[in-house]
């Protein structure tokens, strides 16, 4: 992102883990019908098909602009393989370009290792004991650089990083590339043994650079022609059936309080995709929740302790919110609690902090539109649903909470689009 004039230099993002003016009220976020459409962008076809209206004011010089750089691209594109990676503290979050349009001219030139990577890539599911490929986010059908294919999206612990670039050594992979684009505090930790074990450089990115424009570029394609961004209606009762997941589209994104809950949480006021600060963040994330989990619980991973809070009863540990935990000070209260409670008690305390925080930024900046992504909200409706809540309750109804599905991926897609180099023309 050379071109990209930094506005921020006092701060770097926490994001190390699950690694226009709107109006009053609606957070600026138009609601679709339950069926998912009416959004004003395909995904589909190509980047540069988007909807005039909403994305262009009806500006065929952008469109325009779009579609010359893509065909340049075509001239100028990198070799294959097709890499993000976004290396946090806890999760290693990468994106690969599968193409879809490889012709039987270049089948047949394609080197081993190529075939090797993708075919390991696209075929499995979950690699070793702990890496994921999730299915359920794939974009298909995308037009990048002149080359139409899929976008796929794997995590895995980063304490298992050693031996992904093991793999990387062994399959060859220095012959096909000499850098990888990557974000995240580990291109710091690992770039040594990038270096020494696969013969690679990495080629280190800001973070809130590619959170930014990861999530505008995901947002602009939307999810399979269906909108990226979602929000909860009725979010004044949580735990009623009346709290529903709901669609809608991030018309005019600008400005936004964007709160990046990883590891620990980064606010960032952002009023336009290069022209962003980062407001204040906080170290009790992610990391911290699944800290104090193992510890007053014995679990061991993330999907544990969430699958414990879910079954717990947080009100056992107080009523009060100015006093979390106080409860335990019992000795008999103690001696009731179960460890699914404690979970429970643990993830509504975290989330509510989170809240209360993002809420005052949101005050102090004057932004009505708050957008919480990160990894510690994947597979985490009980935070999403207290987010909601939260945003609603203390604005009396002024602010709402959005979310969006690919949460903790868009540093990882920044990276990717550095490599293609289109990230200026979102």
């Amino acid at each position: 992102m050379d071109s990209i004039l930094h506005k921020l230099k006092n701060g770097s993002c926490n994001t190390l883990g699950f690694n226009g003016t709107s109006s009053s009220g609606s957070g600026g976020c138009s609601s679709n019908s339950s069926s998912g459409g009416g959004c004003s962008h395909n995904g589909i076809e190509n980047v540069h098909h988007l909807h005039e209206d909403v994305y262009n004011n009806g500006s065929p010089p952008k469109r325009c602009r779009l579609r010359r750089r893509m065909d340049s691209g075509k001239k100028n594109r990198p070799p294959f393989p097709w890499f993000g990676m976004d290396i946090g503290g806890t999760l290693v979050k990468l994106v690969y370009f599968e193409p879809k349009d490889i012709t039987a001219e270049e089948e047949q030139e394609e080197v081993e290792s190529l075939k090797s990577i993708r075919r390991y890539l696209t075929s499995n599911v979950a690699y070793s004991d702990t890496g994921i490929r999730d299915v359920h986010l794939e974009l298909k059908n995308l037009t990048m650089c002149g080359r139409k294919g899929n976008l796929h999206f794997i995590r895995f612990p980063t304490q298992d990083m050693l031996g992904f670039i093991q793999m990387g050594r062994d399959k060859n992979f220095s012959s096909l590339h000499t850098t990888l684009c990557a974000t995240g505090g580990g291109a710091y930790k690992f770039e040594e043994d990038f270096r020494t074990i696969a013969n690679l450089e990495l080629q280190k990115l800001d973070e809130l650079d590619c959170l930014i424009q990861g999530l505008l570029y995901v947002d602009s394609v939307g999810f399979n022609g269906h909108p990226e961004c979602y929000f909860f209606e009725n979010p004044s009762d949580p735990e009623s059936e009346n709290c529903v997941k709901r669609t809608c589209c991030l018309d005019n994104p600008f400005p936004m309080l964007l709160v990046n809950i990883g590891s620990g949480v980064s606010i960032l006021a952002v009023y336009s995709k290069d022209n962003y600060k980062r407001v204040t963040g906080t170290s009790l994330g992610g990391g911290t929740f699944l800290g104090l989990c193992c510890l007053l619980t014995g679990c061991e991973t993330f999907e544990e302790a969430l699958e414990m809070a879910a079954k717990g009863d947080s009100s056992k540990r107080g009523q009060t919110v100015a006093s979390s935990f106080g409860h335990m000070m019992s000795k008999e209260k103690r001696d009731s609690i179960s460890k699914e409670d404690l979970a429970r008690a643990t993830l509504v305390t975290i989330t509510n902090n989170i809240g209360s925080i993002a809420r005052m930024c949101a005050v102090n900046e004057k932004i009505e539109r708050v957008v919480f992504v990160g990894n510690f909200l994947r597979i985490n409706t009980v935070s999403t649903k207290l987010l909601a809540y939260a945003m609603d309750f203390w604005s009396k109804g002024q602010l709402k909470a959005l979310f969006l599905e690919h949460e903790g991926y868009f540093g990882a897609v920044g990276a990717f689009l550095e490599l293609l180099r289109i990230t200026d023309d979102l």
